[in-house]
């Protein structure tokens, strides 16, 4: 990278049955394994929610910026992450959809954007070629 803008920072401890703290401790939350994973589920997140949360809103920051350049309208338009985790061989996987909705956008200018997005966001940009993203957009 040739500069950096930033540096976010976070600790685990405990792994899936543990917690995260954020180095300047805004990100504090505790982990538990979901119901569907054989954990208890509750008032606790997920590295998976943790991940679609992120994914989703620099997504949308990328979609945004992208927009803007191009004078398309995104206002009120918003992006959902659907973070699956799976078996993928002897290890584990992740797939994600991203969902956008876009009130002042039909269906084909929305994806074109979702696409234009794609590109740049940094997420998918890291992910790129490691896991499967889809590009969806709700009707």
């Amino acid at each position: 990278m040739v500069d950096v803008l930033y540096t976010a920072a976070a600790t685990a401890r405990g792994g899936r049955e543990g917690e995260v703290v954020s180095d300047d401790g805004v990100l504090d939350v505790m982990l538990a394994m979901p119901k569907e994973l054989g954990g208890p589920g509750g008032d606790f997140t997920n590295p998976e929610q943790l991940f679609a949360a992120g994914y989703s809103a620099c997504f949308h920051s990328a979609l945004k910026r992208v927009a803007g350049m191009e004078k398309v309208d995104v206002d009120g338009s918003s992006i959902t992450a659907h973070v699956s985790l799976g078996i993928d061989g002897q290890a584990f996987g992740l797939a994600v959809t991203l969902e956008g909705r876009f009130p002042n956008l039909d269906a084909a200018a929305g994806h074109e954007m979702m696409e234009k997005a794609h590109q740049v966001c940094p997420y998918s940009r890291a992910t790129r070629g490691n896991i499967e993203v889809q590009l969806t957009v709700a009707s």
